[in-house]
């Protein structure tokens, strides 16, 4: 049998098991030193009897008119009798017994002292140069009785008291790891968003080390995560003047070659550095997502930010393509500026590249701060869609698209304790496809 695998269960079972133990021990030490004292007792008081009771018994019989008669004492009232006696004079005759005295419990007289039969304890003594003589008998039973009483006295507070005394030492163990409690709590809510060290001041001793040893595990991995997303944002940036230039020179060339063939691959060239350009920008916001300040120390309102970001992709893809709806009252977030407009960014273009290209783009953003963006077009596949917010995953497979957009939302999303819901169809139609992001406070 295995025994509990939590250190509050094991702390709470060898106590308990060690004072179990201890109390038995202990109790079963006083019961033998008690009765050895009881033992002592009940002797001087054995002896104590036949001292008081044999002068008396001498007077009784030397003022009888006849020798060697009998005679049993009457009982007064009725009482539990402990010690019984018998008188006999050198020739064993009985002179004198108590009420309750049985002769086959007395012996043949042996001498003057302490005896020991099956049944009794028995003391002996005589006077009058040896021919009364006395003996008291005391029933083993009554001894017997008695060390029970006092062993059941001292082993029926460790039936009452064992229960409430492990009571005490789970609830004692339970509070004495409140600490080591929290500290699990606080470490269960890092994350790979926040690897900062866990506080462990209130900690005990014993546990201090391994909370150290935790701390500094967080901070290589943060430094691993950190040294991850500065050289994706570092080689995006440093990617930027080469890829300008080189793009650039393909359109120098198409302009300036006069064979078809060189111009048809030098715009060949250009679309991908350009695609290239585009996915050098993802990885920089990517970046900014997920290691930067996505949350500011005072709120503002996010409509003018999403009217001049739907201005902007407006003069690109053509008037009429991108329908904004935004409320009367402002909209007030601590979102950073900057991190609504690559979310919103990254959702619209998501829209228009993989939406029909002939249906506009519903963009709304409600006064409780949620974000919906939809487009029409095929249904994306359940199986899909759950796919979507990973890292270079496409609703098709004809290439297009960085594959980082929704990734970064869904980022900013966890960044910020906002929630992003994908759907397909959209709720209110048969196809399309709706993102629905739902804004923060973060108080």
């Amino acid at each position: 049998m295995r025994g509990p695998r939590s250190l509050q269960g094991r702390l709470g079972l060898w106590l308990g098991g060690v004072l179990a133990v201890l109390w038995i021990a202990a109790a079963s030490v006083t019961a033998l030193i008690a009765r050895s004292e009881i033992e002592e007792v009940f002797d001087a008081a054995l002896q104590e009897t036949a001292q008081r009771i044999l002068p008396l018994a001498v007077v009784d019989i030397l003022n009888r008119e006849e020798e060697g008669i009998g005679q049993r004492l009457a009982a007064i009232r009725d009482h539990d009798e402990f010690f019984t006696y018998i008188v006999r004079d050198d020739q064993d005759r009985i002179l004198l017994q108590s009420h309750g005295a049985d002769p086959a419990d007395f012996p043949a007289w042996d001498g003057i002292g302490f005896r020991l039969t099956d049944t009794h304890r028995l003391f002996s003594d005589a006077a009058v140069r040896d021919t009364i003589r006395i003996t008291v008998a005391e029933p083993l039973i009554r001894r017997a009785e008695i060390a029970r009483e006092l062993q059941m006295g001292l082993g029926l507070p460790l039936v009452i008291l064992l229960p409430l005394a492990l009571l005490a030492i789970v609830l004692v163990v339970r509070a004495s790891l409140v600490p080591l409690r929290q500290f699990r709590d606080r470490l269960a809510a890092r994350g790979i968003r926040d690897l900062g060290p866990v506080a462990s001041a209130d900690l005990p001793t014993e546990i201090v080390p391994v909370a150290d040893t935790m701390n500094g595990l967080l901070g290589r991995l943060s430094a691993a995560f950190e040294a991850e997303r500065s050289f994706a944002a570092n080689a995006a940036h440093e990617l930027r003047t080469p890829l300008a230039g080189a793009i650039a020179q393909a359109q120098r060339l198409q302009a300036e070659s006069s064979d078809a063939v060189a111009r048809t691959r030098a715009g060949e060239i250009e679309a991908t550095l350009k695609r290239l350009t585009r996915l050098s920008e993802r990885l920089l916001q990517l970046a900014r997502a997920e290691g930067g300040k996505l949350r500011r120390d005072a709120a503002s309102d996010l409509r003018p930010v999403a009217r001049l970001l739907v201005d902007d992709l407006s003069r690109m893809v053509g008037p009429g393509r991108i329908i904004l709806t935004l409320p009367d009252s402002a909209v007030m977030s601590d979102l950073d500026p900057d991190a609504f407009a690559i979310l919103l960014r990254n959702l619209v273009e998501n829209a228009l590249r993989h939406g029909q290209a002939d249906a506009p783009v519903a963009v709304s953003l409600q006064a409780d701060g949620t974000l919906v963006v939809a487009n029409d077009g095929p249904v994306v596949p359940a199986d899909e869609l759950d796919r979507l917010t990973q890292r270079f995953e496409r609703a098709r497979s004809d290439g297009t698209g960085s594959g980082l957009g929704l990734a970064i939302v869904a980022a900013i999303a966890e960044r910020t304790g906002s929630r992003l819901e994908l759907s397909s169809p959209r709720p209110s139609g048969a196809s399309g496809f709706e993102a629905r992001f739902y804004l923060s406070s973060g108080r």
